[in-house]
């Protein structure tokens, strides 16, 4: 039975409207706060208006939150410019190697701080060479008679992390974070070949890891590679809920059909598939045959609203040299997140078309819906219903299972 219909028309759909309302105006407060008001005007139009405008997802990002900005490798000797969230931030590596994230805009004359330069412990304007730690405090201003005042914060600062071979940024400045960012599996040791992509998706984040997790869709937008060459199998996926992540085990699942899985086993063993989304754009997709696995890591980051950047981990062990792996599955890869990225680009250009969303969702979608759930709660607390969600946060352990075919 299909669960109940999201339609902009239905009293479900003015709750979710209302609740895009408010999600817009804090996100557009939060940036207008650190922007000097770029956008302060749209803060007085209507809801209804503002989200007319600006086409938005239902699902924003939570701020609090790391994602990563850029590989370690990036980021060199001269300063880097990336976006998160809408927000431009300009990221410099210190004399000592400590990596700085600021708000990349001068506060002396509006110029993009990532113009400038990176001298000793500081970063420095190109326009009239001030400069910034990277706690944001200024601590020069040539030409200025007299050691000037030291400013602290002055430039909106954001917390950063440096491991696994990525630059971690938080996406609330200012802060002391209780949390520290995810840690990407190391399997080389056990014989795994791990291969890296990173890729833009023209999708949401919510669309985006929605993608990444979603069994359905690969027996026909990636039939042949995964599945959708034979019959379907009836297995039982069992969904369990934390406060930072959602889990879902599939129980009965064989080995599918496809160019993908021949790697894997050519046998009818039953398997080990564990699906993970984690707080706030981490998922994780596992199978497990004996000695053999792969695990697949996606570390998603919202660049803008209509746009994910994807740094992705593959970590393979099929009983064959790492060299080897690398060279058969590299191909399959890259074809798999092309087919989804074009969906994708194709679901977000219709959205933008029609100007608003609509969900028909079935039991199928569940795990879709646990994760809006999660997010949306993570960003701005408990949500009003949304095809069949309490509303409340979510709990410890939650524990329901579904029958699907697949």
């Amino acid at each position: 039975m299909d669960a109940p219909h999201l339609d902009v028309r239905s009293s479900k759909s003015k709750i979710m409207a209302a609740a895009v309302g408010k999600l817009l105006t804090r996100r557009l407060a939060f940036r207008s706060q650190l922007m000097g008001g770029i956008e302060r005007s749209a803060l007085h139009m209507g809801n209804a208006e503002f989200r007319e405008k600006k086409e938005r997802f239902l699902v924003a990002p939570a701020t609090r939150g790391w994602y990563v900005v850029c590989l370690s490798k990036e980021l060199k000797h001269k300063p880097l410019r990336k976006r998160l969230m809408g927000m431009p931030i300009v990221l410099f590596r210190s004399k000592e190697g400590i990596v700085g994230a600021l708000l990349d805009r001068c506060p002396h004359r509006n110029v993009p701080l990532s113009l400038g330069r990176v001298v000793e412990y500081q970063i420095e304007c190109r326009y009239h060479g001030w400069q910034f730690d990277v706690c944001g405090n200024r601590v020069r201003v040539p030409g200025l008679c007299g050691r000037p005042e030291k400013k602290e914060g002055l430039v909106p600062s954001f917390p950063t992390r440096e491991q696994d071979g990525f630059v971690w940024v938080y996406g609330t400045p200012g802060t002391d974070p209780k949390v520290e960012p995810f840690r990407v599996p190391e399997r080389d040791s056990e014989g795994y070949a791990t291969v890296y992509r990173v890729g833009e998706i023209k999708g949401s984040l919510f669309a985006t890891v929605e993608n990444a997790l979603d069994v359905p869709h690969t027996a026909f937008l990636h039939r042949g590679l995964f599945r959708g060459t034979g019959e379907p199998q009836g297995i039982k996926a069992v969904i369990t809920r934390y406060t930072d992540r959602i889990e879902v085990e599939y129980l009965g699942e064989r080995p599918p059909k496809g160019l993908a899985a021949r790697f894997l086993t050519s046998s009818e063993e039953i398997m080990t598939h564990v699906d993970r989304f984690i707080l706030p754009s981490i998922t994780q997709v596992e199978y497990r045959l004996g000695e053999k696995g792969h695990l697949t890591t996606f570390l998603c980051t919202p660049v803008e609203d209509f746009l994910t950047k994807v740094f992705a981990v593959f970590q393979f062990r099929m009983g064959l040299p790492a060299w080897l792996m690398k060279l058969l599955m590299t191909p399959v890869v890259k074809r798999v997140i092309r087919q989804d990225a074009d969906m994708l680009k194709e679901q977000t250009e219709t959205v933008i078309h029609f100007g608003e969303e609509r969900f028909t969702s079935t039991e199928l979608d569940v795990l879709g819906l646990q994760i809006w759930r999660l997010m949306r709660h993570a960003d701005l607390g408990p949500s009003p219903t949304m095809n069949g969600s309490d509303g409340q946060a979510p709990g410890e352990g939650a524990r329901f299972e579904i029958e699907i075919k697949i």
